[in-house]
């Protein structure tokens, strides 16, 4: 990786205000995934009335257990959590005494409604299955230690009033729970899918029409969602694969190696970051998530994607039954799913918006709902104070054990985060600053010692630390993380006025991991390296840019397009036998120039400088794409944006998608079930504007 590569695009920048937050909805009636460009882990769905509510996984971090509110399955809004503290007496939980629960915590939540009330069931490391109750969703909630070894679970209350939670991996159980959520009944666990029928975990218990389905994943060898269903909620089950292989595009991520435990040390060992297969799906494959019916009764999947550095992510995905099976995506495509496609018939109309304001100016009397402290916080030592965030800073000697750490997920999929830091009341030994806490973790921050500043990157890869003694007559400094998560990479840079920032360190690779299984995060942090409780250090002003979160453009109409193949890198064109085919990369021929004409709802048609126009013959195995002069004979797309100029188009008479093969020199046709993880299978393009 070359050193300062982000630097170069984000250094001229001057102090930003986040004019668009990314939002699935395009303002034209259709959606793109991912839901949410940020970390959204186990997501569970249901439905109350018009209203529907998720829940998902938080893991160490607090308030645990979000739960976010829509009115049409697009847009969401962040509405409350379960729990603002864990309520456990235990050290770890506050990363006391160096003891953590990174990659514990809370997680796999199960949201329901009954009995007039909402139930969130999850399971808690150490603790067993954990239960949360509220009248009202926004709460205040009433947590239920119910215990037992219960976890991933999903849970059905049936019609006769019994209530069942369905859980384990491979072997899979089914066990009656009280109806006070004291615990389990005794004697009830029974196994209800031997092992050996492929099914994983992250359940999700249904019950439609008198038949029972169990929705889970599998991630050996790769992730894939699978329904099983039965006439009784003791089985025998049948089951069957619902969705396999629908990345978007996106291949795996390499997972970051550690030794066995001091994981979050940096005791000099090195971290291991290998290159990615590009061509694996791995967990990158939407899998684990829960399903939904929607008012006009259409069926809908949310499910996660392991999704680089960024974390976990919920995709929607629209769904159709089949011989009485719920398969994902649609008739002619079963088990892919399109990145974009038209919104739920909700029957409510939602002005487009984002869940989370990321941005933060310290001003009010309590964080935005998007923030989570890292760990149980000490509410003693820290205070919103005269405007600012104020971090008292307590004993540590890196940040991972840091208390009183604030965090917030980095967004994609490119951002540039920046903080003001006050360094008036820091004393020798504090080290106050901005950092991504995942492992390995890095930041760029102050030191004072000996009554002197200085300026330091570290980076946890290697234990690489680079400083630059710095005087701040003002006593404050911005810092800066600029991030391009698709391609998992970081940088670092700081100024002294606010307007000309400065890369610091180096570029910094990022990886997934399986050790706190969070995605990066963004992360203020002050602490004594010393081993004393020190001064204090202040924040103010976090504004999140999002270069990307627009997409009005991302569509070319208007504009004269060559079609570049990603495959081939070759463009496409009509050629006057009748059929499409690629040309040599500088041919820029009437035939390989093509305008997009608008359809409505992200529906186009493509026609050629010439004036033809794409259409499929409708004949033939691989559904040949041929040319016509009569606009009423050409296939009409769905845009599939995938960012960055590149795209897809699938047909909306076929639900295929337009493709050539790279290697057997066919002509292109239209029947390519989606892309693969590299995008090199000849489904990918990317346009590029002539004159």
């Amino acid at each position: 990786m070359k050193k300062n590569i982000l630097f170069a695009l984000f250094a001229s920048m001057t102090l930003l205000t986040q004019a668009q937050s990314w939002t699935a909805d395009n303002g034209n009636g259709t959606f793109t995934n991912p839901l949410f460009y940020d970390e959204f882990s186990d997501p569970d769905i249901i439905r109350v009335g018009d209203d529907y509510y998720l829940a998902g996984t938080t893991m160490h971090t607090v308030p645990g257990l979000v739960i976010l509110h829509s009115r049409d399955l697009v847009n969401w809004e962040n509405i409350s959590y379960c729990f603002d503290r864990f309520d456990f007496q235990d050290d770890a939980f506050s990363l006391k005494n160096h003891k953590e629960i990174y990659g514990q915590g809370i997680w796999a939540p199960c949201i329901r409604y009954a009995n007039g009330q909402f139930y969130v069931f999850s399971n808690m490391n150490g603790k067993g299955l954990q239960c949360y109750t509220a009248k009202d969703i926004h709460g205040p909630w009433t947590h239920h230690n119910m215990q037992g070894r219960i976890y991933d679970l999903g849970v059905l209350f049936d019609d006769d009033g019994k209530i069942y939670a369905i859980h384990g991996y491979g072997e899979v159980h089914c066990t009656e729970l009280k109806a006070d959520m004291s615990g389990p009944i005794e004697g009830t666990d029974r196994i209800i899918i031997p092992e050996g029928n492929g099914v994983g975990e992250g359940h999700h218990m249904y019950k439609i029409n008198g038949m029972y389905y169990l929705i889970s994943t599998d991630y050996m060898p790769n992730g894939r969602t699978l329904c099983s269903r039965s006439k009784n909620i003791w089985g025998p089950y049948e089951t069957r694969v619902i969705t396999a292989d629908e990345t978007f595009g996106y291949h795996a991520a390499g997972i970051t190696g550690v030794p066995p435990r001091g994981r979050i040390m940096p005791d000099g060992t090195h971290f291991t970051q290998p290159e990615p297969d590009k061509d694996a799906t791995a967990c990158t494959n939407i899998h684990q998530g829960g399903i939904v019916q929607d008012q006009s009764g259409q069926w809908w999947a949310l499910l996660m994607m392991d999704f680089h550095s960024i974390g976990r992510t919920v995709t929607l995905a629209p769904m159709t039954w089949q011989d009485g099976w719920p398969m994902l995506g649609l008739e002619g495509n079963l088990g892919r799913a399109p990145r974009t496609w038209l919104k739920p018939n909700t029957g409510i109309t939602v002005t487009p918006h984002a869940p989370y304001e990321r941005n933060e100016d310290f001003n009010g009397k309590t964080l935005g709902r998007v923030w989570q402290w890292n760990h149980n916080p000490d509410d003693s030592k820290w205070a919103l104070k005269g405007g600012r965030l104020r971090l008292n800073t307590m004993p540590s000697d890196q940040l991972m054990w840091a208390r009183n750490s604030l965090t917030q997920r980095v967004i994609g999929p490119s951002s540039i985060a920046t903080v003001e830091l006050y360094t008036k009341g820091m004393k020798d030994g504090d080290v106050a600053g901005l950092g991504n806490i995942n492992v390995p973790c890095s930041w760029v921050g102050i030191v004072k010692e000996n009554g002197k500043l200085t300026l330091r990157w570290f980076d946890q890869t290697k234990n690489d630390t680079v400083d630059m003694p710095i005087t701040l007559p003002k006593q404050k400094i911005w810092l800066r993380c600029c991030g391009e998560y698709d391609k998992d990479e970081m940088d670092y840079a700081y100024s002294t006025d606010g307007e000309t920032f400065h890369n610091l360190g180096c570029a910094l690779r990022l990886t997934y991991q399986l050790i706190t299984f969070q995605g990066s995060r963004h992360a203020l942090f002050a602490f004594n390296k010393d081993g004393r409780e020190g001064g204090f250090a202040e924040f103010d002003n976090f504004t999140v840019h999002e270069s990307m979160a627009d997409r009005t453009e991302n569509i070319p109409y208007g504009k004269t397009i060559r079609i570049i193949n990603l495959a081939t890198g070759k463009p496409m064109t009509a050629t006057k036998h009748g059929v499409l085919y690629d040309t040599a990369p500088n041919d820029k021929s009437p035939q390989t120039l093509f305008s997009i004409i608008d359809k409505g709802n992200g529906q186009v048609i493509l026609q050629c400088k010439d004036g033809r126009y794409l259409m499929s013959s409708g004949l033939g195995l691989a559904g040949d794409v041929r040319m016509t002069t009569d606009p009423a004979q050409a296939e009409v797309f769905m845009w599939q944006d995938y960012l960055n100029h590149e795209f897809m188009l699938m047909s909306m008479r076929t639900h295929k998608y337009i493709g050539k093969s790279p290697t057997t020199g066919s002509p292109y046709s239209m029947d390519y079930s989606g892309s693969d993880p590299a995008r090199r299978n000849g489904a990918v393009f990317k346009w590029e504007e002539t004159e």
